[in-house]
């Protein structure tokens, strides 16, 4: 009897021994475990928190107009700049432990592997935000064990080497909101309009929600599913004394405004600008060593949102319902800045940038650049050239040229050079060029930046040479600023993740083009096409607009083929117009060949309107000159054709236009048109 009990007792210490030996053995092993995941987690090091991130576009008054992502949408929030309510909501029903726990949840990963036992599969889920946070930064969401020791390695190094806040902020900053939305801030201004920072409780606790299913429990997809989860979120929130009974009644009832209509519609805010804007940026970064691919970036641009809709309505209203596209650009005199930008009909169906790369040829458009060059060459406005029909030989006799004007008619006596360039008088234009060589003319362009034809043949007086929209209307802002070098700028500042200002926009340094006196003579030439003295065999070419002008404005259109064209400015303000079809076919039908003016005389008057008219300012060196249009002498009331011109103080006439000439027809005609008896007038006539 004692010899069994003896046996029992020592099979039971033999038992326990064993049983204390495999306890030692299995604390060994978690211990090597433990070890060895600290050894590994120490030797990877910490993990990489890169995550893409959108970067965003602003208008000049810091509204924001658009962004720009690669696989996500989403743009990084500080911790701080996130609402309470969205934080203590998404702990409170994701994570109640969050800050007690070493990144996992033992009791919850209990429950959830006797719940898979029981199922023969993985249903049951029990991650923290630590395990989800690293799910949404290295893996995938399937449902294997070999991603969840995967989920868990991570986890445990995110614990390891950053803070609880720095793993909360990135959570609430990866984790995917539904529609495309990824992190709070992208979700919040999906949903309500506003930043993450400014969300109600009613707002958080909504939001909160919707990570456990994005399409179930979005308020969009299902409203009455999102405020049952929002419900609960609350309740969890008051049970773990996040907020008080009363805050837990009032956010229940309040009614919580989704704004993703205007998300939506916020996301087409000049397309076109925005694609320039990211070139722009992609430049300045690199030169800094930069990747504008990194994501992240704040981009504050020079667009006006009231002239962005001023371009868009005058295009909808008066391009006619056909293929015919249309490029638009307004800059400021003073500064250059790109206040809008359209570069097509639809950005949709055709994102190709007609303001920008579609260079084509300008046609008459290009006269003021000519005749900035006449002007440094000591032509004067009222200098005067025969523009009958003409052929030109080039090419050292082996070519000619013939020009026409648009109808085909021509003056049978001398225009000055402003009235040429008001009414486009082609053998004027290439005539001027002939007068100061193809080498001046190359070196004005240069200036300006324009695209230029190496080889001297006459036609490039007419615009033969392509440039884009872009460049011209710039070149014309160089000529509104007073013949002071302007570049077209999209871009005022860049700002990265973490908010430094890496770019800052500053003027340059004051280069002049062409002279102050050039800028402004040639700038009062150009208002001559609004001006109906100017007419003569054909009218002005823009009297069709004079009705509708509340300003002064300074312009040029040009018409080729397959091309029309309407530039022009005020001393602040500089708009182009392009108009052509993408093939280059003619331009047949009247309603394609005014839809350049009628678009950019409804920009203008629009932008301006209830802004009072701005003068040109005189530079010194300059006068103001009443004079004969007809002959360019000094006016008297006697001459019919009287108009104020500008020109250097040394180019001022001092002949009349009534001085007596016994052997000048017009000297005879003053004289007779001054007297007065009517009977010899009639004679006369």
């Amino acid at each position: 009897m004692k010899r069994q009990q003896f046996k029992k007792r020592k099979k039971r210490k033999n038992f326990v021994k064993k049983i204390g030996l495999f306890m030692i053995a299995l604390l060994c092993f978690f211990a090597v475990m433990f070890l060895s995941l600290r050894i590994y987690a120490q030797v990877a090091g910490a993990p990489p928190l890169t995550v893409p991130k959108a970067s965003i576009f602003l208008d000049s008054n810091h509204n924001q107009i658009g962004d720009y992502f690669t696989k996500e949408r989403r743009y990084w929030t500080d911790l701080d700049e996130i609402s309470p309510y969205l934080i203590d909501a998404t702990v409170a029903v994701e994570d109640k432990d969050f800050f007690e726990h070493s990144g996992f949840d033992f009791s919850r990963i209990a429950g959830a592997v006797l719940a898979d036992i029981k199922a023969g599969g993985k249903v049951q889920g029990a991650s923290t935000l630590t395990q989800q946070y690293a799910r949404n930064l290295y893996l995938t969401h399937e449902k294997t064990w070999n991603r969840k020791l995967n989920e868990a390695l991570f986890a445990y190094r995110l614990e390891l080497f950053y803070s609880k806040e720095e793993i909360l902020e990135g959570y609430l900053n990866t984790v995917y909101y539904g529609h495309g939305m990824y992190g709070a801030e992208a979700a919040s201004r999906y949903f309500y309009g506003k930043s993450v920072k400014d969300l109600t409780l009613a707002e958080a606790s909504m939001l909160a929600g919707v990570p456990k299913g994005p399409t179930y429990y979005s308020p969009i997809n299902n409203l009455e599913k999102a405020t049952n989860r929002q419900q609960v979120i609350l309740r969890l929130m008051n049970e773990q004394g996040k907020i008080t009974d009363e805050e837990k009644t009032h956010a229940t009832s309040e009614h919580v405004a989704l704004k993703s209509d205007d998300w939506i519609a916020n996301k087409s805010i000049a397309p076109y600008f925005l694609d320039v804007v990211w070139e722009e940026a992609s430049d300045i970064l690199e030169k800094k060593n930069l990747s504008i691919s990194e994501g992240g970036w704040t981009i504050q641009t020079t667009l006006n949102q009231a002239h962005q809709r001023a371009a868009e309505n005058a295009i909808k209203t008066n391009m006619p319902n056909s293929e015919l596209q249309v490029g638009f650009v307004s800059m400021e005199a003073d500064t250059g800045f790109v206040t809008a930008l359209v570069g097509g009909r639809d950005y949709s169906i055709s994102s190709f940038n007609r303001v920008a790369l579609g260079n084509r040829q300008p046609g008459s458009a290009i006269k003021p650049i000519l005749y900035a060059a006449a002007l440094e060459k000591d032509f004067t406005p009222m200098s005067f050239l025969d523009v009958s029909e003409t052929t030109f030989t080039y090419d050292s006799g082996r070519a000619t040229y013939t020009p026409q004007n648009v109808n085909k008619k021509y003056a049978d006596h001398e225009l000055s050079m402003a009235q040429a360039l008001a009414i486009s008088d082609n053998i004027y234009a290439v005539k001027a060029l002939e007068n100061i060589g193809y080498r001046s003319f190359r070196d004005v362009q240069k200036r300006f930046g324009l695209n230029y034809s190496e080889k001297d043949i006459p036609s490039i007086a007419l615009g033969t040479a392509e440039n884009s929209l872009y460049d011209l209307t710039n070149a014309y802002n160089i000529i509104a600023a007073g013949g002071e070098k302007r570049q077209p700028i999209t871009v005022l500042s860049i700002t990265d993740a973490k908010g430094k200002v890496v770019y800052k926009y500053k003027k340059p340094e004051k280069e002049q083009v062409i002279s102050k006196q050039d800028a402004f003579i040639l700038t009062q030439m150009m208002t001559g096409m609004f001006d109906p003295v100017f007419s003569d065999y054909s009218p002005a070419t823009g009297l069709s607009l004079r009705s509708r002008m509340s300003h002064t404005y300074a312009a040029k259109s040009g018409t080729t083929n397959s091309d029309q064209w309407m530039i022009g400015f005020t001393p602040s303000l500089t708009a182009g117009v392009w108009n052509g079809y993408d093939q280059g076919k003619t331009l047949s039908v009247q309603t394609d060949m005014a839809a350049s003016k009628q678009v950019w005389i409804d920009f203008m008057e629009t932008a301006l309107d209830g802004k009072a008219n701005e003068t040109f300012t005189m530079p010194s060196g300059v006068e103001p000159v009443t004079v004969d249009i007809r002959t360019g002498k000094l006016a008297h009331e006697s001459c019919s054709s009287q108009r104020i011109v500008y020109m250097k103080t040394e180019d001022v006439p001092t002949e009349s236009c009534a001085s007596f000439d016994l052997f000048n027809q017009d000297s005879w005609g003053n004289f007779f048109e001054s007297l007065p008896f009517e009977a010899l007038r009639n004679f006369w006539e």
